[in-house]
């Protein structure tokens, strides 16, 4: 019998409920990172648990940075957003890096009722965003194919170019470091499911904070965060809180950098809209993903420019705790004074409530 496997009175297996989103980190530890093709030297950093993009040594001290995300449309909201979020979440894997992306390609997988107007509306979006992000979009691929519900981006590549020495990564993080969060957490999951869920929030709340909640979907991305954060100094790493949120991504930067880290959530920043969705859909915000929010890592001497910097570019930030030597002591203080672990969710529990809502929405 396999480990997770559970007898029914029967006699009959059962086999544990499948985990929705990314893969776990054992089996892309045991399984994955042991297939990852021909070995080669210039790889830099080749793909990691909590690394945003990979880094190529290109010669003439030149490197490449590398990133690739899946994205989906969103049901209830304009396809112009899908196009956004496409450029904004694949440009975001680069800038965290602390390098302007500069090129991407992007497939494109469409129903075959897919109209010719919705066609154009996505390409349409994602050619504007790339532009207003200075990225030059240089290949990819276009079609309609059977088996898909919705346009999917199959996905999304961004590349850059940087001198070899320039970039970092969330293995840079140091004792002493203070760590700081953009926005806050749970950014994603306030920002779609007030969208698709709308009807339900409405019932119980006003409709300004749920318009306030909706509008978050504009937040998705670290961009502008991690380029701003990364001019004013002293940044030693740098990660997107995406699925698992703030407190998975948190554990990846303490993992990957070999650290301990001592956080308070009670210096978060915290959209009232965000604890709206969090506490209708009983939703731990800690651990829900939080695309939009950025976690810096930074030397103590910069933090105070860093975060003048974030705050004159209009992006709300704090210091959230620090990082220590004690890699056995990652820890974070919860509002309530009890204290946890740093640890990735087993289930993030933005899918759940996500699909739920998926039921009641159909597309």
């Amino acid at each position: 019998m396999k480990k997770n496997e559970k007898t029914e009175p029967s006699g009959k297996t059962h086999q544990p409920k499948p985990k929705i989103g990314k893969i776990d980190v054992d089996t892309f530890t045991s399984f994955i990172l042991r297939r990852l093709g021909r070995k080669d030297d210039s790889v830099l950093v080749p793909p990691l648990t909590g690394i945003d993009a990979g880094v190529v040594d290109i010669g003439q001290n030149k490197v490449l940075i590398i990133a690739e995300d899946p994205i989906f449309s969103i049901p209830k909201q304009p396809l112009k957003m899908f196009g956004w979020y496409t450029v904004h979440i694949g440009a975001s894997d680069v800038a965290v890096m602390g390098v302007k992306p500069r090129y991407m390609t992007y497939t494109l997988l469409m129903p075959p009722q897919t109209s010719h107007e919705d066609f154009r509306i996505i390409v349409d979006s994602i050619h504007k965003t790339a532009v207003e992000l200075e990225i030059a979009i240089v290949g990819g691929h276009t079609g309609y194919y059977p088996g898909f519900a919705a346009p999917t981006i199959g996905g999304i590549t961004v590349f850059a170019i940087t001198d070899k020495e320039s970039y970092v990564t969330p293995a840079g993080a140091k004792p002493g470091d203070e760590v700081i969060l953009t926005k806050g957490p749970a950014i994603e999951t306030a920002g779609i499911l007030s969208v698709l869920r709308e009807e339900e929030l409405l019932k119980k709340y006003p409709s300004s904070l749920v318009e306030k909640a909706k509008a978050l979907c504009r937040q998705m991305t670290v961009v502008k965060d991690a380029l701003t954060a990364m001019e004013a100094g002293g940044v030693t790493g740098m990660h997107d809180a995406t699925e698992g949120g703030v407190i998975g991504g948190l554990y990846e930067i303490a993992n990957a950098s070999c650290v301990g880290m001592e956080i308070d959530e009670s210096l978060f920043i915290y959209p009232e809209a965000v604890m709206m969705v969090c506490e209708a859909f009983s939703i731990d915000p800690v651990a829900a993903i939080a695309e939009g929010a950025l976690l810096i890592t930074v030397k103590p001497a910069h933090s105070r420019m860093v975060l003048k910097r974030l705050n004159t570019a209009g992006i709300n930030a704090s210091v959230i705790g620090k990082v220590t030597k004690d890699s056995k002591k990652r820890i974070m203080k919860r509002f309530d004074g009890h204290i946890i672990p740093l640890v990735i969710p087993q289930q993030d529990p933005f899918w759940p409530a996500f699909f739920k809502g998926l039921e009641k929405n159909p597309a």
